[in-house]
């Protein structure tokens, strides 16, 4: 609820507070060792408070996978052997007519076949590229979305639009939704966490931003060695009682500045400052991976190597590293109640060279996704977890021809179709969901718009996607815009 709505509903105690007689005395000082000064009003104290949803959910916490860039779902997830036949065919004008693309120049473009095998896996016998040996020996846990759909073909808007529902900037993204609605679990840690590895999102900061919600509800960048969070240290010589005391102080301030103002804003500074006053013990224990057992650090790959498949244009140093401990961080993160965990590496931006490229991708990632997936589900932490798998778009069954490119080494953007898959949290696994043409580019069966994507994470979480809104500037904005359904097809 807003503040000023809360406020309207308290007008019951400000008016005893103003009155004379001894009753509304009496009355007021309860009120007060209820909930005055908010010392003992966790609502009033901390935005992240638990919450109830609108139905009884099935995910607790979701970890995110974003691969930013927009790897092709040909050579990953959406097997096309009739493509595979028109390799080096133009296609036939009504795929291409009155449609613009980033850089592929469509009146000389042919199609891209595909020469990465494909493998049944599991006993649902989902198909997926076989350089997802690890993803793919958990398919019956995953549902594989192949007919994803959404407006955006450039970058920044797509990721936004995955990220927030919208293709532009200020509105909360889905963690913080499901923050605002939720609450977090986790007394010494954000509601939210970020993580990062590679060149970084051409999105940046704008994918795990709250929008026009309070700022407590946005994504905390964490960094998975050395310091988590900089600055979050105390000075040398600055005894911990003496910041104990001047915090005190601060936050008593912040209350009474909040009393008059009804800002908030100024509970999610008090929220943050005690949030940061606790994470400095809890955030370095999160990162010290040194009580993990051996055979956990190997399954996730975290001391592995780039060795021969270093690709410099990712911009990252010690990719496989990060990207292993970072999944492995995400499953850490769980354990201690952070309710969204995003993990982001990019680039997946496969314009040319995009065999060499998305092999080094494939390898860095494979792994300690499945290891991740494993791991939840032996802790007992699958059922409650969902785990994304997504990025902005996809690519074009066309080979892209770019002037001063190598023709036919890479693929356009292409948000017409492409692929996504979930697992845990409510999701039933050991299906696919969609189906696209015979060169994937459109959906044929049971398409999927990111707006619906989103609606069916929310309910699996216990809301009603229409339900769950904020009043910003006299509208009530949501996650989901102006539509959105839930996909039965993908719940548990």
């Amino acid at each position: 609820m807003h503040p000023f709505q809360e406020h309207i509903e308290q007008s019951r105690r400000g008016f005893l507070a103003s009155a004379a007689s001894g009753i509304g005395g009496i009355a007021l000082a309860n009120l007060l060792a209820q909930d005055s000064s908010f010392a003992a009003s966790p609502k009033a104290t901390n935005p992240l408070h638990a919450k109830a949803p609108h139905h009884t959910p099935k995910a607790k916490a979701c970890i995110f996978i974003f691969m930013a860039g927009a790897p092709s779902q040909i050579e990953l997830f959406d097997p096309k052997p009739e493509l595979n036949k028109m390799h080096g065919q133009k296609l036939p004008e009504s795929f291409t007519k009155d449609l613009r693309f980033a850089f592929l120049q469509k009146d000389s473009a042919v199609a891209k076949g595909c020469d990465v095998p494909y493998k049944k896996y599991g006993e649902c016998g989902t198909e997926m590229s076989t350089m997802l040996p690890h993803i793919g020996s958990c398919a019956d846990d995953i549902a594989l979305v192949r007919s994803m759909h959404t407006e955006a073909f450039n970058h920044h808007p797509g990721q936004l639009m995955m990220n927030t529902g919208v293709p532009f900037f200020g509105r909360p993204s889905i963690g913080s939704w499901i923050n605002y609605g939720l609450g977090s679990e986790s007394e010494n840690l954000p509601g939210y966490v970020v993580l990062s590895s590679g060149r970084g999102s051409s999105g940046g900061a704008s994918n795990w931003s709250s929008g026009f919600l309070p700022s407590t509800y946005q994504g905390v960048t964490f960094r998975n060695q050395g310091e988590p969070i900089l600055h979050l240290s105390n000075p040398d010589g600055l005894p911990h009682d003496c910041q104990r005391r001047g915090l005190d102080t601060i936050n008593e301030l912040n209350k009474i500045h909040y009393e008059e103002q009804l800002d908030p804003e100024i509970l999610s500074r008090i929220s943050s400052y005690e949030l940061a006053y606790r994470m400095q013990s809890a955030a370095p224990e999160l990162i010290d991976l040194s009580k993990e057992k051996q055979h956990t650090l190997d399954a996730y790959g975290v001391n592995r190597t780039e060795g021969n498949y270093k690709q410099h244009r990712n911009g990252g140093t010690d990719e496989f590293q990060s990207f292993a401990a970072n999944c492995l961080l995400a499953r850490r993160l769980v354990e201690r109640g952070v309710r969204y965990i995003n993990i982001y590496h990019a680039t997946w931006d496969h314009h040319s060279g995009m065999d060499k490229r998305i092999d080094f991708n494939t390898r860095m990632c494979d792994q300690p996704i499945g290891a991740l997936i494993k791991d939840l589900k032996e802790r007992g932490l699958l059922d409650s977890t969902m785990v994304v798998w997504g990025s902005e778009f996809g690519r074009t069954p066309l080979g892209e021809n770019r002037v001063g490119r190598d023709p036919n080494t890479g693929r356009d953007h292409h948000p017409f179709a492409f692929s996504t898959w979930a697992a845990g949290g409510g999701i039933k696994g050991g299906q696919v969901v969609g189906e696209t043409d015979e060169i994937g580019w459109n959906p044929v069966k049971d398409p999927v718009h990111i707006n619906d994507f989103h609606a069916t994470m929310l309910h699996a979480f216990g809301f009603d996607h229409e339900e769950l809104n904020y009043r910003y500037q006299g509208l009530d904005f949501r996650l989901t815009n102006v539509g959105g359904k839930v996909i039965d097809k993908l719940l548990a």
